[in-house]
């Protein structure tokens, strides 16, 4: 493993990482406490890449979101020690047609992200428990032309899980060339400006810091990992992504089921030295 000057441990598999996460889904793989300690005493910094926002993946971490960093909402929201290191906005006339045309659509729940809330239609009401999984703070409007906010990403919900024929088919071909557009998952497209993604997010993060990029590792599993795969020096998919993600990627490490990410973080730290 090429670790010697590894700084920075980005993208993790939530599932995994997080005690409070893993209890809630059933899943035994944590990080431990002394593994934090490990990754600190070893000069690497430990962020969280996700489509989430902030606060979500802060209630992940409590007693590590003053030290750690996030990358959130696709890229959208970076935070470094409890403080925003970059932010960024979409022109509201723009999440607005987003919004109304996949509200059209009827097929499915458009959110929109305002950072530390999300806005769901009144009538999406019944797909609170799936939405509320990601967006703890959600305000629900009979139209988002009552909507007067600042917002980063809009999240378009598919509960056939039919995302991925959908992006394919209508999304991407109409918002493509406007916005970055990705799937998350079989039930989730996101929107984020053009040139907001995780990767534009880790880089961010690491120009911000002094890391080069080339010393930070990430590990993902899905279509809105792909940029930040492609950004960092050393890239990792877990065994059970989909085939199509093996070819973004250095490297290949256990599946969510066999402890992937921690094999791996166990791994970069022996080779430090740790």
């Amino acid at each position: 493993l090429p670790a010697g000057a590894l700084r920075a441990i980005v993208g993790m598999k939530l599932g995994q990482v997080s005690q409070r996460l893993a209890c809630h889904y059933g899943i035994t793989t944590t990080l431990s406490e002394s593994v934090f300690d490990a990754l600190s005493e070893a000069g690497m910094l430990f962020c969280p890449a996700s489509g989430r926002p902030a606060p979500t993946l802060q209630m992940m971490f409590p007693e590590h979101a003053g030290s750690i960093a996030f990358c959130a909402d696709n890229g959208g929201w970076v935070i470094y020690q409890g403080r925003t290191a970059f932010r960024d906005l979409i022109r509201p006339e723009l999440w607005h047609e987003v919004l109304d045309f996949s509200a059209a659509d009827g097929r499915c729940a458009p959110v929109l992200c305002a950072f530390d809330r999300a806005y769901v239609l009144e009538r999406d009401r019944p797909y609170h428990e799936d939405i509320y999984k990601y967006y703890k703070d959600i305000r629900y409007v009979r139209s988002f032309d009552e909507v007067d906010d600042e917002a980063d990403k809009v999240t378009i919900f598919f509960p056939d899980y039919d995302a991925e024929p959908r992006f394919v088919s209508v999304y991407e071909p109409r918002f493509g060339k406007r916005l970055y557009a990705t799937n998350a998952g079989r039930e989730w497209i996101d929107f984020m400006n053009l040139g907001v993604s995780k990767g534009s997010g880790v880089a961010h993060l690491c120009r911000q810091l002094g890391i080069d990029l080339r010393d930070a590792a990430a590990v993902g599993d899905t279509y809105n990992d792909i940029p930040m795969l492609s950004a960092v020096g050393h890239s990792f998919v877990v065994a059970n992504a989909e085939k199509h993600m093996h070819a973004h990627a250095d490297y290949l490490v256990p599946s969510n089921n066999d402890r992937g990410v921690a094999v791996l973080i166990d791994a970069i730290l022996a080779a430090k030295g740790q």
